[in-house]
């Protein structure tokens, strides 16, 4: 016994009072949050203000015959819009068509998203399809749009670093350029891959550029992209006969 308490029941008082730090009447105080980006603190809504990416400048391809590819751009084009950052989405092949009607959600949301903006180089219809468009118009729209990138490509270069307006040209600059479709264009040699190669090679090196489209492994461009996304199908209900819907399609 040890001051009317055996040994090892002080010893084992001694150990349980230290674990719950009740042996030091002055414990350390604790940090008020975790030292990780996160800081231990759930996310929530903020208001969007323009700011600048701090790593932005990567390659990115969406590709397979799965659905989803433009989805997934323009979800991301969301995100980024949601830090402040200024992105800008240019579509190729997707001018309208007799399959589905003549609105699109995502242009609607895309226009109430500050610092989020597109615009459509595509001609009505689809290249390939016996729905009376015609070839040569395809490839016409597809080339200008092709030169619309580089014009936007080159504004990025010269544009200033510092955070762009919400409601901003794109022709002032962007930080994430959306190239929607344009895969499927050289696909199709309505533009030429090796075009395609030049210009994802020589965009400015804070520029984050996405490119979607085409059933087809876009291998050109392997070398020159650093995220490569394929999105493939195993069930798709338009197999059965489900023409595109209002929501989920356009």
């Amino acid at each position: 016994m040890v001051g009317g308490h055996f040994a090892g029941e002080h010893n084992q008082h001694s150990h349980w009072d230290t674990v719950a730090g009740m042996s030091d009447p002055d414990p350390p105080e604790q940090p008020a949050h975790r030292r990780t980006p996160g800081k231990g603190v759930s996310p929530e809504a903020r208001p969007i203000e323009p700011s600048t990416p701090p790593e932005f400048g990567l390659v990115q391809l969406f590709w397979g015959d799965g659905k989803g590819k433009t989805t997934a751009a323009m979800g991301m084009g969301f995100r980024a819009a949601g830090h402040g950052f200024r992105v800008h989405m240019l579509q190729f092949m997707k001018g309208g068509a007799d399959s589905v009607e003549d609105v699109r959600g995502e242009y609607n949301a895309i226009a109430a998203m500050p610092g989020f903006s597109y615009e459509n180089t595509g001609h009505y219809g689809w290249h390939g399809m016996a729905d009376g468009s015609q070839e040569a118009d395809h490839e016409s729209d597809a080339q200008a749009g092709f030169e619309r990138a580089k014009e936007l490509i080159s504004a990025a270069e010269s544009a200033d670093t510092a955070p762009f307006a919400l409601d901003s040209s794109p022709d002032d600059g962007v930080h994430m350029l959306i190239l929607d479709e344009l895969l499927y264009a050289a696909d199709r040699e309505l533009v030429a891959p090796e075009a395609v190669v030049e210009l994802v090679e020589t965009k400015p090196a804070d520029l984050e550029l996405v490119l979607t489209g085409s059933h087809t492994k876009p291998e050109y461009l392997y070398d020159s992209a650093d995220l490569v996304t394929q999105i493939g199908k195993e069930k798709h209900p338009m197999d059965a006969g489900q023409r595109a819907r209002r929501g989920t399609e356009y």
